[in-house]
């Protein structure tokens, strides 16, 4: 992965002698001259039999290549919403590898979005993401409406994609401009996600791209082009096309979900969204207490790595996720974008930290190197050492984000401790330590974090997992400080070698302890001189009140953290026990995960196209 990480290079304005909107890099024009929105429908649409072949459908999948200035997608949100016939969802994947920043769209699509389009277009230009590589779902429409954008080499990110596609509009430049995009490695790479019945459009038309066509698995022809144009190319999918799973009626959409921690309630609000019953069984609840009481504040924050490794796109893919999908919750319970000052463990590791900067090519209102004082002026308190500001940093807590999760409409909280899951005719048995059936149903999720290997071993079925056999528990306990202790505390979350958080109006949390071989979560004296001692060792200045704060005095909360080898979740279904799946493994990241692993597994129920690429659903997969 080190060396063929590619920054991505975000399109630049640039107009022609006519006026047109132009790529300096390919030659050539954004859109038809002849008008975007007639091409469209001309092209887009009526090449690939919409909106007829949507309707009386559950879902209708659509699969871009060249996403522009989404002119192709709002055209087809727009016939989709007129069409009151229309599917019950679609869903739109389009790749673009040189993606308009935020304002440079959102101008763009001011100037040249037709009238009937231009209430949507501001829809997309509110929701558009950071130019950072890879997947970035948007929701519209009460989620009926998602388009899952990917920024990125075309030839890399197709073979990563997972998703059945009902129509294809192929849409990049011309093909004498950039070949690539319309040579059959990625037509075969696309071609591998055709459902049964698939269709293709392109306005491109030439002898060598049928036959690239035909190699990839698709039946081409020309048909009357548009705007000028003599011919355009349409195709279908050849018989054989890989089967769609078949859509699960709507009384069998009920899951049961073990756990009520962050990463169930993740899940529940996942599926509940989009229409299941969903049983959480809640062990705490059993006995008294509710996952997390107690737990005042948290902190949500990517990791960057040079090569941008695995685990630093899934923590970008679920900070994004997490502050898209909570956004719209109740004060307390939607995560409070504060920022994050992430300090260097050392000053002499600054050079490299730029040098890691310089390589990712990130944009710098996501993340950017500060100096020490920089970092002092963010956080509001004197401060040891620079490092990085992501701007996007959160402050989440977790006492009132999870029971808002578990309150959304379709989720039922009961309480029970699970001991083991028994297949049966109709699903899965979930059983309590007495053998006596507390629920059942179709599709169960063990999100119950150390639990889940007990109940695997107990039901026999960990034996095929030998990485989840090794997950063990490891307690930890944050600490409350006063606020006034701090000055008022920080202005954004601080991290390093331990974190500081903001006050809440309970006080600032620092964190955290990692105790191996723990038989209780507590929290205690020297828990607490540890926490302190981290949160001095960020603070680079004499604060008299934190100084003479006692170790043991203090309020705080003590957790478990259920951990993997290589410190990534185990999420997806055990291929031995169909319609049961496994979301554990969190560790001390379970704010990061939960409503990205939440929308993986409701995606892969519902059929919809995958919020995360292969590779990276491969590294996390059971095993």
């Amino acid at each position: 992965m080190s060396s063929s990480y590619v920054p991505l290079i975000p399109a630049a304005v640039e107009f022609d002698a006519q006026g047109r909107l132009y790529s300096p890099v390919y030659g050539d024009v954004y859109h038809s001259p002849s008008g975007a929105l007639g091409q469209a429908d001309h092209v887009f649409l009526r090449g690939n039999g919409l909106p007829e072949r949507w309707r009386g459908r559950g879902a209708f999948t659509v699969c871009e290549t060249g996403f522009g200035l989404g002119l192709n997608f709002l055209a087809l949100w727009r016939a989709w919403r007129d069409d009151p016939q229309r599917s019950r969802t679609l869903h739109v994947v389009s790749l673009e590898a040189q993606p308009f920043g935020r304002p440079d769209l959102a101008a763009l699509l001011a100037r040249y979005a037709p009238e009937p389009l231009a209430q949507l277009a501001g829809q997309l230009a509110a929701q558009w993401p950071p130019l950072l590589p890879g997947l970035h779902r948007l929701e519209f429409d009460g989620g009926a409406v998602t388009l899952t954008l990917g920024f990125g080499d075309a030839q890399v990110l197709a073979p990563r994609l997972s998703a059945r596609v009902d129509a294809y509009f192929l849409d990049g430049f011309a093909p004498e401009r950039n070949p690539q995009m319309w040579q059959a490695p990625l037509l075969k790479a696309l071609a591998r996600l055709a459902a049964p019945g698939a269709t293709l459009a392109t306005w491109a038309c030439t002898g060598e791209l049928r036959r690239a066509l035909q190699e990839a698995g698709f039946e081409a022809r020309r048909a009357p082009g548009y705007g000028g144009k003599w011919h355009m190319t349409v195709a279908s999918a050849a018989p054989g096309a890989a089967a769609a799973a078949p859509a699960m009626a709507d009384d069998a959409r009920h899951a049961v979900v073990v756990g009520a921690g962050l990463a169930g309630a993740g899940i529940a609000q996942s599926l509940a969204l989009r229409g299941w019953r969903v049983t959480v069984l809640d062990a705490g609840l059993a006995q008294g207490v509710a996952a997390h009481a107690g737990h005042t504040a948290a902190a949500l924050t990517p990791v960057l790595a040079r090569d941008d490794n695995a685990r630093a796109r899934l923590s970008r893919a679920g900070s994004a996720r997490a502050q898209a999908r909570w956004a719209a919750l109740g004060p307390g319970a939607a995560p409070t974008v504060c920022g994050t000052v992430q300090l260097e463990r050392d000053e002499g590791r600054a050079a490299a930290l730029a040098g890691t900067l310089a390589t990712l090519a990130f944009p710098r209102d996501w993340v950017r190197e500060v100096n020490r004082d920089e970092a002092s002026v963010l956080a509001g308190l004197p401060l040891a050492r620079g490092g990085v500001f992501f701007g996007q940093g959160m402050l989440v807590q977790p006492d009132r984000l999870i029971p808002a999760l578990l309150a959304t409409p379709g989720v039922r909280v009961v309480p029970g401790k699970v001991a083991q899951v028994a297949a049966d005719v109709a699903g899965w048995r979930v059983l309590d330590a007495a053998g006596a059936e507390l629920t059942r149903a179709g599709t169960v999720v063990l999100a119950n974090a150390f639990g889940a290997r007990g109940v695997l071993e107990a039901s026999r079925l960990l034996e095929p997992l030998p990485r989840v056999a090794q997950m063990h528990a490891l307690a930890g306990e944050v600490t409350l400080i006063p606020a006034a202790a701090l000055g008022g505390g920080p202005r954004c979350v601080v991290g390093g070698e331990g974190y500081l958080l903001p006050d809440t109006g309970a006080g600032c949390v620092a964190g955290s302890t990692y105790v191996h071989g723990a038989t209780q979560a507590d929290i205690g004296a020297e828990g607490q001189r540890i926490t302190l001692d981290k949160a001095a060792g960020l603070l680079g200045g004499a604060l008299p009140k934190f100084e003479a704060l006692a170790p043991g005095s203090l309020p705080g909360w003590a957790g478990w953290r259920a951990v993997l080898p290589g410190r990534l979740p185990a999420v997806g279904e055990l291929p031995h026990a169909p319609g049961l799946w496994l979301a554990a493994g969190y560790a001390s990241r379970g704010l990061s995960w939960s409503a990205l692993m939440g929308d993986l597994i409701a995606a892969r129920l519902c059929g919809e196209p995958s919020p995360l690429e292969n590779d990276l659903a491969q590294l996390i997969f059971p095993r």
